[in-house]
Formats: structure tokens, sequence, C-alpha cells
């Protein structure tokens, strides 16, 4: 059933959401697809989760879209791109912090989705790869405008071109990954980062802040100046800088207002 692809636990403040399709090493479809947005969106309406953490069931991440649906493209004829109920790249719009723990496989949109996360933690041996090249297919759903912003033009074409396996050691040296964590600790390490930003950071400048970034990625320094200013001044009116000066001189953990999406 559509419900048993993605599973969902709450830790406190943190969410984590496992793809589960364990025998197909976490394949993305359809069904999938579905079910891990509809769970992006009730988290961002939830003012109780602060965080999200995605990872996959048994020994992948996701290696990428299911072939069997692929092989069914490759037999018929297609035009366009069909509309769907989300954008693919809905993640990368999540208003919260959404962390993945890549603790197998990732591979072309598997890799994708990794990248559309705030930041990834993986395992020594996971094995990330754009595989796209390799099937005769192009850089999917941006991931040639992510991927020179995490490792720099020559290491992204060279990850693009050859599709070849990194892993996570290697991963981390260029950027593509930010911790490597042995694969018994993975998850709770990144569990317990995601519990650190939902215990000490407001929930509000957290969204604000990805998307300063987001948007500073496509402008330039005086335009990021201008709207930083914007936005400091709005922040001076809620209750969040009050909170997080009053916890800091009393030596306690801040108590910050949730931020939802309806």
């Amino acid at each position: 059933m559509s419900t048993e692809l993605v599973l969902a636990e709450r830790r406190g403040a943190v969410l984590v959401l496992t793809l589960n399709r364990p025998d197909r090493l976490n394949a993305w479809n359809d069904e999938l697809e579905d079910r891990y947005f509809a769970l992006l969106d009730e988290a961002e309406a939830d003012p109780d989760v602060r965080a999200v953490v995605v990872t996959g069931a048994g020994r992948g991440f996701c290696a990428g879209a299911d072939m069997d649906a692929l092989a069914s493209i490759g037999t018929s004829e297609v035009v366009e791109v069909p509309v769907r109920p989300r954008p693919r790249h809905r993640p990368l719009m999540f208003c919260k912090p959404l962390i993945a723990a890549i603790n197998g496989a990732a591979a072309g949109l598997g890799l994708v989705e990794a990248l559309y996360c705030d930041q990834r933690f993986a395992t020594p041996d996971a094995k990330l790869t754009t595989s796209f090249a390799r099937r005769g297919l192009i850089a999917e759903y941006g991931i040639a405008w992510l991927l020179p912003r995490l490792v720099g033009q020559s290491r992204a074409l060279d990850l693009l071109m050859s599709a070849r396996v990194v892993r996570g050691e290697e991963a981390l040296r260029m950027g593509l990954v930010d911790r490597v964590v042995d694969a018994d600790a993975l998850l709770d390490t990144a569990v317990a980062y995601a519990e650190d930003l939902a215990a000490h950071c407001s929930p509000t400048s957290m969204s604000i802040i990805k998307r300063q970034v987001l948007q500073a990625l496509d402008s330039d320094i005086r335009s990021a100046l201008t709207e930083a200013e914007a936005e400091m001044v709005d922040s001076f009116q809620r209750p969040d800088v009050t909170e997080g000066v009053a916890s800091y001189l009393e030596g306690r953990a801040p108590s910050f207002p949730g931020v939802s999406v309806p």
C-alpha cells in the first residue's frame, strides 16, 4: 500500500521519514513520491515539527527511478513532461531543515533528492552517482544547477559526464556530502543534528535563511544586502529576537514559537 512506501516516525520535534522499498533499493516511483511529498506537506503545516531527516530502508538510500518505469518510457513516445500534483523539486522548497541520512546507494533521481536536502550525512560505504549519462539521459531535475554550486564546475562535469560512483569519503572531500558517519550511528547522528536545530534555533529564522540563501544563488551582493536589511527590520518585530536574547542572557534554552505553512 502507498501508506507503507514511506515510513514516518516522530522523535520529539524531529520527523524521520524512511523511503521504504528495500527490495528495490528504495527505487523512486510515483506512489513513493506522492507519499513522501504528502508527508513533507504535513510536516510543513505542523508547527511542532521543527526538522525532518530522510533516509532509506535496508541497504540503499534511493537507487533512482524505478527501472521498470524507465523501460516503459523507452518504448513509448514522450513529447512533454507530465504535470505532477507537486513539482519534483518539492523538497527544495521545504521551509524547515531537511537532512539526508544517506545509508547506501544514492543514484540518479535518488542523488538529486539528497541534493535537495539542506545537509547530507553519509556512511563511508555509501555509493553516490548521477547515473544519467550511463542510461542515455541528461542532467535531470535541476542537478546541472545544483551540483556546480556544491562541488564546482569541473567536478560537476566529471560526476555528470562519467556518472562514476563516488564513495562517502571522496564525496566528503569534494563537498557532495557534509559528514561521513559509521553506518550504525548514521541515523542517530543526523537526528541529533536536527534535534540541536530544533532545540536552539528559531524556526522562523531558519525558514527565512533558507529562502535567502536560495535566492542569493541567482542574485548579486547588492541585492543580497538590500534583502538582508529588509529582513533584519522585520525580524526586530517578531518575538523570536526577544526570546533569543533573553535566553542567552539567562543561560537557558530558548523557547521559540513554531513555524508552519498552511
